[in-house]
């Protein structure tokens, strides 16, 4: 079986075992996103989804939040971890926003990168859910699965990882294969326990089933 091969048998698989999986993170405007994958680094999206409450009763859009002090954020964003450099990237990123999008967020990947806290992991993840473009988004859960399952072969460096499924993963599943990787990394191919192989739908054809 070739890793292309593999990989689409993975996606049917994953699709019948997950098929309504989405963003972990709550959102219901891209500017929300861009906040919370930024909060997300270092820590779980359950608690980002609590705490963003917060900050969204407080500044409830763009230029409310554009307008914030440093601080006042940091207070708020404090339990998600690296407080101050998370609340310095929010404020920085929603003045531009504010400045030179009219509050919205572009939908190009590279004025994404561009934008301070955001890296291709990030804007990948806003391409994908946003604007419905094609997207890898190589978070931990990704890195680990695709490496035991043989998409990669020992290749842990994000963007690497990224340019090697782009070439295996059909442009239109990357976005919906990456966030079933995430719940399958959670509930089944675990990283902080024995992997679960024995109920995993993925058993048979993965290279590390049983490792």
């Amino acid at each position: 079986m070739t890793k292309k091969q593999r990989a689409l048998e993975v996606i049917e698989r994953l699709k019948k075992e997950y098929p309504d999986a989405g963003c972990t993170l709550d959102y219901d405007q891209a500017w929300k996103l861009l906040v919370s994958v930024r909060l997300a680094a270092q820590c779980t999206d359950a608690r980002v989804n609590v705490v963003v409450e917060g900050l969204y009763d407080k500044y409830p859009n763009v230029a409310a939040l554009a307008d914030a002090s440093v601080d006042d954020i940091e207070a708020i964003v404090r339990p998600c971890g690296l407080g101050r450099s998370k609340a310095r990237d929010i404020s920085a990123c929603m003045k531009i926003l504010r400045d030179e999008y009219d509050g919205k967020v572009p939908g190009d990947f590279d004025a994404l990168l561009k934008l301070p806290g955001v890296g291709r992991k990030s804007a990948n993840l806003i391409m994908g859910d946003v604007f419905g473009k094609p997207a890898i988004v190589t978070d931990t859960h990704c890195i680990r699965l695709v490496n035991r399952i043989g998409l990669v072969d020992g290749i842990k460096e994000p963007k690497k990882v990224e340019m090697a499924l782009w070439k295996i993963i059909p442009p239109e599943e990357g976005s919906d294969f990456c966030h079933r990787l995430v719940y399958h990394g959670r509930d089944v191919c675990t990283a902080r326990t024995i992997p679960h192989c024995d109920v995993c739908c993925l058993a048979d054809i993965c290279k590390k089933a049983g490792v």
